[in-house]
């Protein structure tokens, strides 16, 4: 019963968190480029952004204990030796970069940095930047999805 209520908090906060890069990813960050002029996007997209700050790193809190948690209960650390469950790999990967983002580089200085392009009028760089990595991490995200269903599902052993 415990692993099966972890297994939802952990789809439950994936979909939170994926959904949340999908919809930033192609509607946020292409609305903004429609709607505002290059040296405006920045600010503009921050502006919205912040909404989804605190969604996305309970989401991906959520997801790291509850994946965790299940590795523990089920004592699959060994997966972890194997190529065969590289999705696992995939997942704990995926996590890692997210958290990375999300606890230590925007809090320790990635948003300053922002608004001293946006002070600097340089904004429109970074916007693209951004734009990129958004898209590199959707990306990943969804290979790593696909890889985590099949593979829960015995599509790769």
């Amino acid at each position: 019963m415990d692993v099966t209520v972890a297994r939802i908090i952990h789809v439950l906060s994936v979909l939170l968190w994926i959904g949340g890069v999908g919809f930033v990813t192609t509607v946020l960050f292409p609305s903004v480029r429609r709607n505002y002029a290059p040296e405006e996007r920045l600010a503009a997209f921050l502006r919205f952004e912040g909404v989804f700050a605190w969604q996305a790193r309970i989401s991906v809190g959520l997801a790291g204990l509850s994946g965790l948690y299940m590795t523990w209960r089920l004592d699959a650390w060994s997966r972890f030796q194997s190529a065969t469950y590289w999705w696992m790999h995939a997942m704990l990967l995926l996590w890692l970069l997210f958290a990375a983002m999300l606890f230590i580089v925007e809090p320790l200085g990635l948003h300053r940095k922002l608004e001293r392009a946006i002070a600097a009028g340089t904004s429109s760089v970074q916007f693209g930047r951004m734009e990129r990595f958004h898209r590199i991490m959707l990306g990943l995200s969804l290979l790593t999805l696909v890889g985590a269903v099949g593979g829960s599902h015995g599509l790769f052993v």
